[in-house]
């Protein structure tokens, strides 16, 4: 868990993308796509992880891959509770989750399709950084 160790300047966590899923290279491309809009982007693989990494440091946004990592309706709410000033989205290549209506409706900013199509990302970034200020 050497992320945690990871101390976080404010500047940092307004540009700080949390990716959650556990594709191993799946994810180096949008970080890379992060970064030539200089934003920054990490990867975790777990929702635990999450937990425990937004107990110690704060980001611009939570983008959940929803197809590799397993979430319930219930975690979603608590976290979007728990953390009501981080805007959590969610991607996958599916168009339908039902078991995961509540989230996509009530608790979730947005949900992409994961061949991530960058002018709605970044419109989408924007959108959090203007509500947040």
């Amino acid at each position: 868990m050497s992320w945690i160790k990871i101390v976080m300047d404010k500047d940092c966590a307004e540009t700080l993308i949390v990716i959650v899923g556990k594709s191993d290279d799946g994810y180096k491309s949008l970080i890379q796509l992060l970064m030539e809009e200089e934003y920054k982007g990490i990867t975790i693989k777990s929702i635990k992880k999450l937990e425990a990494y937004l107990s110690w440091e704060e980001c611009m946004a939570v983008l959940i891959d929803i197809d590799t990592v397993p979430v319930e309706n219930r975690k979603v709410r608590e976290l979007t509770v728990q953390y009501s000033h981080t805007p959590f989205l969610c991607m996958s290549d599916k168009n339908y989750h039902p078991k995961l209506k509540e989230t996509i409706c009530y608790h979730v900013y947005a949900c992409i399709n994961k061949s991530i199509d960058p002018d709605e990302l970044f419109y989408l970034l924007r959108s959090i950084r203007d509500d947040s200020q």
